[in-house]
């Protein structure tokens, strides 16, 4: 009987794809000692054009559903002229691809070497399929050394799921392949990764950077004064990642100066993948123009709106073969500038405004959650775990005190007159001990 042998899917010397040709690219610019980051516009633009031309034939050739909805837009040949004309590509929505692994799946299944899938909690999950070269090979040709400045020396702890969902192994790669980082599972709070034994682990292997959600790493501070671990001597981190979870600055500065170091934000989707992240000024997020290329449309009429605008972040993915997601509905709100940051980058800058579904209705005025968290954790006395609950148009504010010596009538009024004198609306205050933790994605707001 002849024994069957395997072959190394992700081998560059016998795989063959689209995305060969973006190698050279990256290389050069290696070579040349410099990234992405700081080319001319000119440069990334060209770069962004030949890869949305590269990506539309990929799936011209490879997906029934991609190629008839092209066609279907009076495309005869899959390319565009200039990235203006993206915007004649047909949009993607998230109930084309709900639940359907096979809808825009461009590669032979026995190419796919991982697959992960979206929470499901706004319906059926999405199935996002990567080839081995996906994860391994072309999502590491971009360098982004401004942004990430992590090395060998550095132990990064990534406390993210790692069921189904991409944050905690594509963050492992990141650090593992990118930067050559050792890494810490942690998780967050499951079964084989409660609190004191992930909080024991950094604080044994001395983790420098620490990669979870704005809620976590709340938790995390929280529960390492129950354990006698020490921040800032136990555990001295010198960075913190956020991500899976949107925050408001102020909550960030509380994390900030809990933790005694520098918090940045990451904007990314198990869907797309790496979308944008902070620079060391926070005054937006740099979009990773060389892994995704990202507009925003009136989320109504669908037009595409200039710079400066508000609408919803439409995302394509640049270096994907498996499943690219093309003009992808994110859901989110945000709005793009032309970088002018001091930091030097080129790329642009996104500001994000929340998820579209999250927006706070008050009276006849939609508010983002961050904003209205941003006036909240303005009091020093509020503690960082806290729900909004709205019922007719009205607000109610549950909130826990934090090492503050007012009584809970006390701290209940001066909410009511912060909010109010902040944003001018008239709030219901209860002040809680109770509220409850979360190792998954937090809960703030209620309907």
């Amino acid at each position: 009987m002849k024994a069957q042998t395997h072959k190394m899917t992700v081998s560059m010397d016998e795989h063959t794809s689209h995305l060969e040709q973006f190698k050279a690219f990256f290389k050069q610019l290696d070579e040349d000692g410099t990234t992405i980051e700081k080319l001319p516009r000119h440069r990334i633009e060209e770069y962004q054009l030949k890869a949305i031309n590269a990506t539309l034939t990929h799936i011209w050739n490879g997906n029934a559903y991609y190629r008839a909805q092209l066609e279907e837009a009076g495309f005869t040949v899959p390319e565009i002229e200039s990235l203006e004309q993206l915007s004649k590509v047909p949009l993607l929505n998230k109930n084309v691809i709900r639940g359907d692994k096979q809808k825009i799946l461009c590669l032979d299944p026995k190419e796919i070497g991982q697959v992960h899938l979206t929470s499901g909690t706004s319906g059926k999950p999405i199935y996002t399929s990567y080839s081995l070269a996906d994860q391994y090979v072309y999502d590491l040709l971009p360098k982004y050394l401004e942004l990430f400045k992590e090395t060998d020396a550095d132990v990064a702890a990534i406390a993210l799921p790692y069921e189904f969902a991409l944050p905690g192994l594509g963050f492992q790669r990141l650090y593992q392949f990118a930067f050559g980082t050792a890494v810490l599972s942690l998780g967050k709070g499951g079964y084989m990764a409660p609190v004191d034994k992930s909080l024991e682990l950094m604080k044994e292997f001395q983790a420098t950077v620490l990669t979870t959600t704005p809620s976590y790493a709340a938790l995390l501070a929280e529960e390492s004064e129950k354990f006698g671990i020490k921040i800032g001597e136990d555990i001295r981190l010198k960075k913190i990642l956020l991500t899976g979870e949107g925050c408001s600055n102020t909550f960030r500065e509380r994390l900030e100066k809990w933790w005694g170091c520098e918090v940045s934000f990451f904007y990314g989707s198990t869907e797309c993948g790496v979308v944008a992240v902070e620079c060391s000024e926070h005054k937006g997020y740099h979009v990773m123009e060389g892994h995704v290329k990202v507009e925003i449309i009136d989320p109504i009429t669908l037009e595409k709106l200039p710079y400066g605008k508000t609408g919803e972040i439409i995302v394509t993915t640049l270096l994907r073969e498996a499943m690219p997601m093309v003009r992808y509905r994110s859901g989110d709100i945000g709005f793009l500038q032309k970088s002018k940051c001091n930091c030097g980058i080129t790329m642009d800058v996104l500001h994000l405004r929340g998820r579209m579904e999250n927006m706070v209705r008050i009276g006849d005025e939609d508010y983002s959650p961050f904003m209205l968290e941003h006036f909240l954790m303005e009091i020093p006395d509020v503690g960082m775990w806290y729900h909004f609950k709205l019922k007719q148009g009205s607000l109610k504010i549950e909130a826990e005190p934090f090492r503050t010596e007012l009584t809970d009538e006390q701290l209940a009024a001066k909410i009511r007159q912060h909010m109010a004198d902040r944003i001018g609306i008239e709030c219901e205050v209860e002040i809680r001990h109770d509220i409850p933790r979360t190792f998954g994605k937090a809960t703030r707001i209620f309907n």
